[in-house]
């Protein structure tokens, strides 16, 4: 029975990590993709891409603080919200593309809500996993990347076929499935209740929702936020540009889809079994190596001439993103105490739309003025430091919480 209930709520949970991250494609790696059809210009998408990931980064540890207080905003409430404001977005962008202004803002809101609840869904597993729904996580996990992969090959094809209007419409056929899908995941009542209660009594634990109170809590984890905003300064680089980077290597939209296909699809065996090896390895080491696989996979881009490079550098996936994800969820599980935990996932989601933040900003101006090779070195050393910053934060005590579940 305890297999079926498992395959029951691994299911569900799976088509939610499945429905986002076939959305996470059409919206984030396709952007670049379609603001460009629409008029925009590098340093114009650079700009977009930056305004949503800033409004991104400060808006998600309010909404965490939110969540983790008593009160009707759930984990799987705010899902349900930001879903439906996407599906609305993407509907409008449908009659107002010839609008740029509208793009514009329009674009940066559902860029921006759909990184907002990324790290709530990974609160929502350690919810559900606590009032005892087991859920097969690193397999959902996988799964949600495979999607991922699945969509990219064929949208590279849809997009050559229909135009890139084709975009809004998987947004919005992905948003109301996952509306349906979410609405009706629901703990059993008597967990719901007792979650509940669980939750008015946290009230009365030390929350840390001032930002400094939590990096005095949590100092290395803190600094090990410095080296996710190196780690992924790269990583954006690669993927909001890489339409870019493929056609200097004599590839095109195709092409960009096998790319982000072979990177997703390889994510799959990794997150499904880290957390067999975790038993083995500390969370903190697999971030290490992560970082280091960050790096070398945006240094064969430097020297890259053809796209069997181009593919060798998307293979890293393997090591470097497979590997965060799932590590960096466990790490904030194991080392914070339960009334700060989704602001842990959250803050690592901010440091993440950080990097993206710096990333927009530089690269879309350094490709348009000293082209892609001066791009690539730049992402090569900022991840580079990233590597050696993880090694000081992750060598050091966690945090206090650590010493009080030892």
């Amino acid at each position: 029975m305890n297999r079926v209930q498992r395959g029951f709520w691994t299911l569900r949970y799976t088509l939610i990590n499945a429905l986002y991250f076939a959305a996470f494609c059409t919206i984030h790696a396709m952007a670049a993709v379609y603001l460009l059809a629409n008029g925009f210009t590098n340093t114009e998408v650079g700009i977009l891409l930056a305004v949503a990931n800033i409004t991104s980064a400060l808006c998600q540890p309010i909404i965490a603080g939110i969540i983790d207080k008593p009160g009707w905003l759930t984990n799987r409430r705010f899902i349900i919200i930001a879903v439906t404001i996407i599906l609305i977005g993407s509907a409008s962008l449908m009659f107002l593309k010839e609008n740029k202004v509208m793009v514009f803002i329009i674009y940066v809101i559902i860029y921006m809500i759909q990184f907002a609840y990324q790290p709530v869904m990974t609160a929502l597993y350690f919810e559900y996993k606590k009032a005892g729904c087991n859920i097969f996580y690193g397999l959902a996990r996988g799964l949600g990347s495979a999607s991922f992969a699945v969509t990219s090959a064929i949208m590279g094809r849809l997009i050559e076929k229909q135009g890139v209007g084709i975009l809004q419409v998987i947004n919005i056929i992905t948003m109301a499935l996952s509306v349906l899908v979410v609405f009706t995941f629901k703990k059993p009542e008597g967990a719901e209740v007792e979650e509940t209660e669980k939750k008015t009594d946290a009230s009365g634990e030390e929350a840390h929702n001032n930002i400094m109170d939590f990096a005095r809590t949590y100092p290395a984890f803190m600094i090990f936020l410095l080296a996710t905003i190196c780690f992924y300064f790269a990583h954006n680089m690669i993927n909001d540009f890489m339409i870019q980077i493929i056609r200097n290597l004599g590839g095109g939209e195709k092409e960009l889809g096998y790319s982000n296909f072979l990177q997703a699809i390889l994510e799959l065996p990794v997150m499904a079994l880290i957390g067999i090896v975790m038993k083995k390895i500390s969370s903190g080491k697999m971030l290490i190596l992560s970082g280091t696989a960050f790096f070398i996979k945006i240094l064969i881009l430097v020297f890259a001439t053809n796209m069997v490079m181009m593919y060798l550098s998307q293979s890293m996936q393997l090591f470097a993103y497979a590997v965060y994800i799932p590590a960096v969820a466990y790490y904030v599980n194991e080392t914070m105490s339960d009334s700060d935990q989704v602001k842990g996932q959250a803050y690592v989601t901010s440091a993440i739309t950080i990097g993206g933040v710096f990333s927009n900003l530089i690269s879309g101006v350094i490709l348009d003025h000293l082209g892609i090779r001066i791009m690539l070195i730049t992402g090569t050393a900022v991840c580079a430091v990233g590597v050696f910053i993880a090694v000081y934060a992750l060598g050091r005590r966690a945090s206090k919480a650590t010493k009080e579940k030892q």
